[in-house]
């Protein structure tokens, strides 16, 4: 990117010492200026130009492998290193993950259910495994709390709630937005951590009633909803980190626009193939 000055008599200065600095001669620097760009130079330009709308796209979550991957469906012919120079030339970069508290209390062995999952995160059709978890949100009128259900196939998180409290209330409304939403077939796993939330009797009686099979998390198993999990951390990273909710309603209404807008429509993930999953789910069924 060349450089652009506007002060003509303290640009003449800078330029006579840029150039004694750099032992150029100042007639050089000038027939310099007035080349055209290289294709080269035009090339990233324009790169440069889409990256940045990419990233905004993707609020700040897309690294490199992403922005390459739309750049490619968008047709241009790049490959990941250029991309992430770049990226770097910018100064931009995906946001880095910070630690969060967990929100749940663990319940005794003998009250959870048996891992069905076994850290099997392969799963090749919709609506075959359910994985939940809880987090909180951080407001200026006190916590919230998300809980969500994710489709592990697709990615899509199909059932949410939001809630001032971490009462078995919150999993079950969630569980209800989700089978409002999906056509199941009984035998479909829920996936959980060991929360006290999850091995609540009316909510056990949902699952039971829809044919759902309930699965929990083994015992110091950190993988086994480590999926739900890597939700969370890129929600944070992501959205919540780069601003502080003032109220509860407007934390609610900006979660809402992320899970059902941004994150279900338009967020692409590097295990769908770069598609959102949405897209993804659409693909799956023109497939069957």
């Amino acid at each position: 990117m060349r450089y652009e000055f506007v002060d003509r008599h303290h640009d003449r200065w800078k330029i006579s010492r840029m150039c004694g600095l750099l032992n150029l001669s100042r007639s050089g620097f000038y027939a310099w200026r007035r080349s055209p760009l290289s294709l080269r130079e035009t090339g990233n330009e324009e790169l440069i130009v889409q990256i940045r709308e990419i990233y905004e796209e993707g609020k700040g979550e897309y690294g490199s492998p992403t922005i390459c991957q739309t750049l490619r469906e968008k047709g241009f012919m790049v490959n990941h290193k250029r991309i992430a120079r770049l990226m770097r030339g910018i100064g931009i970069r995906a946001k880095v993950r910070r630690r969060f508290k967990h929100t749940t209390v663990r319940c005794k062995d003998h009250d959870a259910s048996p891992n069905l999952l076994n850290q099997n995160f392969h799963i090749d059709k919709p609506n075959r495994v359910w994985i939940s978890d809880i987090t909180y949100i951080d407001t200026a009128e006190g916590w919230l709390y998300l809980t969500t259900i994710e489709d592990m196939c697709t990615r899509r998180i199909v059932g949410h709630a939001i809630t001032d409290n971490l009462r078995a209330t919150a999993v079950m409304d969630a569980l209800r937005m989700a089978l409002s939403r999906r056509v199941i077939i009984p035998g479909l796993i829920f996936h959980s951590d060991r929360g006290k939330q999850y091995i609540d009797h009316d909510f056990r009686e949902i699952l039971k009633k829809n044919g759902i099979i309930q699965s929990m998390s083994s015992t110091g198993n950190c993988y086994d909803n480590a999926m739900a999990e890597s939700f969370f951390a890129t929600l944070k990273k992501g959205h919540l980190f780069r601003e502080r909710f003032q109220t509860k309603e407007e934390a609610r209404r900006k979660l809402f626009e992320y899970l059902e807008l941004f994150y279900n429509r338009v967020r692409r993930h590097s295990a769908l193939g770069y598609k959102s999953p949405v897209a993804f789910e659409i693909e799956l069924s023109t497939l069957a």
